[in-house]
């Protein structure tokens, strides 16, 4: 069963009995609209695809008239540890009190599976999110990605790679709908793997995992896995946001992935972090939260 706060989820679907399992191919049941609630609500563990494996994600919701626009967060971690659990007061969970809904997204990790893996259980996500979106009172047409440093480089390639087949994985269900992005907020995201300090370039480094390979001896793997090679005119809205003194992720991936989107004529902003390293309170100050919920507002058009 769902674990749930706040409300009962039966008076937000016109009593439609609800199962936390895996759609698979099939499509999510249809519920009536569902009505305005009175609480914020967390749906926990739903499972948005069981192929390979049954994966999960987190869905919070707000008070209020559906449907809602959605932010799916997706965690950093190095792609080999990290949970989809946000913790209160997150900045993610935080958009949930100014009515977005918003999804934590479980994917396999650099130990279980090789890329692309991670990128098509992303898109995965999304694609059953909007499949679920009359079920649980989700604006389809209004979602977001936002993710850190190994998060944000998954969430800067989903914004990108709308129409690359090879980073799709249509067997894991939800085939009908678009894993497409209307937003993305990319904070300190890697992109060319090859822009990083020489002790990434080792075989045991969090990217030659990732990839299965050391990054110095595949370079076509690395190109796919970078957010710059597939940008084009077609792509949404970026924020990225990079610490100035980030001695993880160079900070030049970020600079080169706004280029490249500038040059395509996307609307990308780059701000970088003053006297923040690889994450840290500057990114979650109350001015840095009111520019990334300014963008979000803007972004996906809410009035």
């Amino acid at each position: 069963m769902f674990a749930l706060r706040g409300i009962v989820l039966g008076s937000m679907v016109g009593g439609l009995a609800c199962s936390g399992s895996a759609p698979g191919t099939a499509a999510v049941p249809v519920a009536p609209s569902p009505i305005a609630a009175t609480a914020e609500t967390s749906l926990t563990d739903l499972v948005y695809t069981s192929s390979p494996r049954p994966l999960r994600l987190d869905l919070h919701l707000p008070a209020g008239q559906p449907p809602f626009p959605l932010v799916v967060w997706v965690h950093g971690g190095g792609w080999s540890t990290g949970t989809k659990a946000l913790a209160a007061g997150s900045p993610a969970l935080r958009q949930r009190s100014r009515g977005y809904a918003v999804a934590s997204v479980e994917y396999r990790l650099s130990g279980e599976a090789i890329f692309p893996a991670q990128i098509h259980d992303v898109k995965t996500a999304v694609r059953w999110l909007r499949a679920s979106a009359a079920r649980y009172g989700l604006d389809a047409s209004r979602v977001a990605a936002w993710g850190s440093s190994a998060g944000g480089h998954l969430v800067a390639l989903l914004g990108t790679s709308a129409a690359v087949a090879v980073l799709e994985d249509l067997r894991q269900g939800s085939e009908g709908e678009s894993s497409r992005v209307q937003a993305v907020v990319d904070w300190y995201g890697p992109t060319d793997f090859l822009l990083q300090p020489p002790s990434h370039h080792a075989a045991t480094s969090p990217e030659s995992l990732l990839l299965g390979c050391d990054i110095d001896e595949c370079p076509d793997r690395v190109t796919l896995a970078n957010p710059i090679t597939h940008v084009d005119a077609t792509d949404p809205p970026f924020l990225i946001q990079h610490g100035a003194r980030d001695g993880t992720v160079e900070p030049l991936s970020s600079v080169a992935l706004h280029a490249a989107l500038l040059a395509a004529g996307v609307e990308s902003t780059y701000t970088p972090i003053e006297g923040a390293g690889h994450g840290g309170p500057e990114f979650t100050s109350a001015a840095n939260l009111a520019v990334v919920e300014g963008f979000l507002d803007s972004a996906l058009r809410r009035r």
